[in-house]
């Protein structure tokens, strides 16, 4: 009987230093298991614009940290170059360009969730700008003129066609429009080899202020005002595994939008990973932060990019989108 006894206190005493081994080399699991989230640690990208401050703020702030998320920033150049990462999984979450979230879906290069909204159009957030000097006075003057931008068939030079249409100005992409990094677009319009330019902040400031550039028209009016610009983006596939993460990411990145309307907070976490600095952000106009997601308002970015041939078929934003609010 003792010797029984001997047998059954030694068993349980392996069987706890099995479990406490198991808890120790387990932890991640147990972690999941105790705030029920399926990922805790997200691999999150941004592009180097004011347009994704707000997953710095959560950073910054510990909004995802209450949320049980360790997020991890990544810097991407645009949506275009986040969907091969998402695809492959080094990245969980992107922000990206509403219109490279649709085009993927319409060619079928992924399967993307719009999970949360980053920005919306501003008054003078994007415009047309001109030279000092130049005898171009109204969008209508653009007929047949050279046009700097950034490329073809994406969010800005839609933005163009779809702002200069009600003065009816038809723009011919491969005739009508320079492309050059935004960067470059002073020097094009400095020494005359376009007639105009199409920038978003801070350029469009930054022009203004360097060479007297004169803003022709922005965005913010007709067709394209308090359009929505970019959003977060994830896999399908990402989110039917990962509900309740989605759930955690998109209730802190609801707080650090609220939060990016404070341009004090803007001049504090955009210089962390972009290379704007504090002073610029001070003077800029800024972009809209939304607090919420919505179908309806995505739908008008795939109306527009349908009337100007930038969808091939019809697709299904209800499904696309992940609406909230």
């Amino acid at each position: 009987m003792k010797l029984t006894r001997l047998r059954r206190a030694a068993l349980g005493g392996v069987l706890a230093a099995a479990l406490a081994l198991s808890a120790a080399c387990g932890g991640g699991d147990a972690e999941k298991s105790a705030n029920g989230l399926e990922k805790t640690d997200l691999n999150v990208a941004v592009m180097p614009i004011m347009e994704g401050a707000a997953v710095q703020i959560g950073i910054t702030k510990g909004y995802f940290k209450a949320e049980g998320l360790n997020v991890k920033l990544q810097v991407v150049s645009g949506g275009a170059e986040a969907l091969p990462k998402l695809k492959g999984g080094s990245l969980d979450i992107s922000q990206g360009g509403h219109v490279v979230w649709l085009q993927a879906a319409d060619s079928g290069a992924l399967k993307p969730k719009i999970i949360a909204e980053a920005s919306s159009m501003t008054k003078n957030l994007n415009a047309i700008l001109v030279a000092k000097n130049s005898p171009i006075r109204s969008p209508k003057d653009l007929a047949g003129k050279k046009i700097g931008t950034n490329a073809k068939g994406n969010q800005i030079s839609l933005l163009v066609r779809a702002a200069l249409e009600p003065y009816g100005v038809q723009i011919d992409e491969d005739k009508d429009l320079v492309i050059a990094p935004f960067p470059n677009q002073e020097q094009l319009l400095k020494t005359g080899k376009v007639d105009a330019v199409v920038v978003p902040e801070p350029f469009v400031t930054q022009l203004q202020q360097s060479i007297g550039a004169l803003l022709l028209t922005d965005f913010s009016t007709g067709p394209t005002k308090d359009i929505p610009i970019t959003g977060y983006g994830a896999t399908e596939e990402f989110v039917q595994k990962n509900p309740k993460t989605v759930a955690a990411f998109q209730r802190a990145i609801v707080k650090a939008q609220a939060d990016a309307a404070d341009r004090a907070v803007l001049q504090e976490v955009v210089p962390k990973y972009t290379k704007i600095p504090a002073q610029v952000v001070s003077v800029v106009n800024l972009n809209g932060y939304p607090t919420s997601t919505s179908t309806i308002r995505i739908k008008r970015v795939a109306d527009v990019m349908k009337q100007f041939g930038y969808l091939k078929t019809d697709v299904d934003v209800n499904a696309m989108v992940m609406q909230n609010g």
